[in-house]
């Protein structure tokens, strides 16, 4: 299970960077190679076989709709950024956030939630997403977190094609409180879209 999810990790952050290099929202435009590197100093190990390049199945409010087939195995998610994001003292620094809606045929996994939070956690530390007056608990490892009660996940699902926005929390390894809010504009159209792909 553990090795399962940090797999999909290690795919999740490298899709991640590959859809936002794509989609240009980087922040030095000028020189955005040499910041990825530092930022992820645990992706240097497998670089020379980099992630393969997401392809983009539609942008549907605030939602993006991608595939991708690493080693062969056919992967989709639905992908956003935080519309809004605080961190306890203020203005910590992070690396890119995202949360991930991602179905994987192949290992008959479908609409898996996941988050990379942009700080590494402290082994053994909870994060939590808060949909509709409804709290979901995460386990955490590194610096992603997935939902502890895999029985709960259809329901968060449900929660969230329904819902307007919802708000992921955690604290870093070093003490850092965050809280991001995520949009669910789009989110419906996207998971369909992801669907049709990925059946």
């Amino acid at each position: 299970m553990l090795h399962r999810h940090h797999a999909a990790l290690a795919l999740a952050a490298a899709l991640a960077v590959a859809c936002v290099g794509s989609n240009a929202h980087a922040q030095a435009p000028a020189s955005p190679a040499p910041p990825k590197p530092a930022t992820k100093p645990a992706a240097a190990a497998p670089a020379p076989a980099p992630a393969p390049q997401p392809t983009l199945l539609g942008q549907f409010g605030d939602w993006g709709a991608y595939t991708a087939s690493p080693g062969g195995k056919k992967v989709c998610f639905a992908l956003a950024k935080p519309s809004n994001s605080k961190t306890a003292p203020p203005n910590r620094p992070r690396d890119p956030t995202y949360m991930f809606i991602s179905s994987r045929p192949a290992e008959k996994v479908r609409d898996e939630v996941s988050v990379i939070f942009g700080y590494g956690f402290k082994p053994n530390a909870d994060a939590s997403i808060e949909i509709s007056g409804a709290a979901y608990a995460m386990y955490t490892q590194a610096d992603g977190a997935w939902i502890k009660n895999a029985a709960e996940e259809t329901r968060l699902v449900d929660a969230m094609r329904k819902g307007a926005d919802l708000t992921v929390k955690g604290t870093s390894a070093k003490g850092t409180a965050s809280t991001d809010v995520y949009s669910l504009r789009g989110l419906p159209e996207a998971l369909n879209r992801v669907g049709q792909e990925c059946k």
